[in-house]
């Protein structure tokens, strides 16, 4: 899945370029750990939901990786970690 960037996207510096690569790839991420959790739930296979289950957790780590990258880098972001209602 690729976001579709408007014609505005290419005039932005490389700073806010590098924040939308991390939120699109959080949001790939978090994506794919649905995906895996569907697989899961729907397999009968316990070796194979085991392995689901585990390549599941790797992109939760992606996610946490890339939360972390965005509030290092966007202190708004970072804000409303701590002052959200």
């Amino acid at each position: 899945m690729s976001y579709p960037l408007t014609s505005d996207a290419e005039k932005q510096d490389e700073k806010a370029k590098n924040l939308a690569r991390a939120r699109q790839s959080l949001i790939e991420e978090l994506d794919a750990v649905n995906v895996y959790e569907e697989r899961i739930q729907s397999s009968e296979d316990e070796s194979l939901k085991k392995l689901l289950a585990h390549n599941r957790d790797e992109e939760k780590e992606h996610a946490a990786m890339l939360t972390q990258w965005l509030r290092q880098n966007d202190s708004t972001f970072d804000i409303k970690f701590s002052e959200h209602d």
